[in-house]
């Protein structure tokens, strides 16, 4: 189990992103857009920065929904490679089995 401030702080984070989403997306477009005047791109680039560094997407961290773990994380799935091993063995997941030979 992952520590519970990192599980909650990365739901700070995918909250944060969420709200700023629109108002990210639209700065973004006017500070890539080549035809618009270069004071306003500079000013959409300071509004830009303005903005809650967690509010960025790329700051969200992949995490198991079961147990909070961060690494070996099946993006299909939103879980883990352990927690899926334990689902599988105990036949909660259908259509899989544990492996023998």
């Amino acid at each position: 189990m992952a520590k519970v401030s990192a599980v909650e702080k990365n739901k700070k984070r995918i909250k944060l992103a969420k709200k700023y989403e629109a108002k990210r997306k639209k700065l973004k477009k006017i500070v890539m857009d080549k035809k618009v005047n270069l004071n306003e791109r500079f000013e959409a680039a300071l509004k830009l920065s303005k903005l809650p560094k967690n509010s960025a997407k790329n700051r969200i961290r992949n995490r198991c929904e079961i147990t909070g773990r961060p690494h070996g994380y099946y993006r299909k799935l939103k879980m883990s490679r352990i927690a899926l091993r334990e689902l599988a063995s105990m036949g909660k997941i259908p259509g899989m089995t544990k492996s023998s030979w």
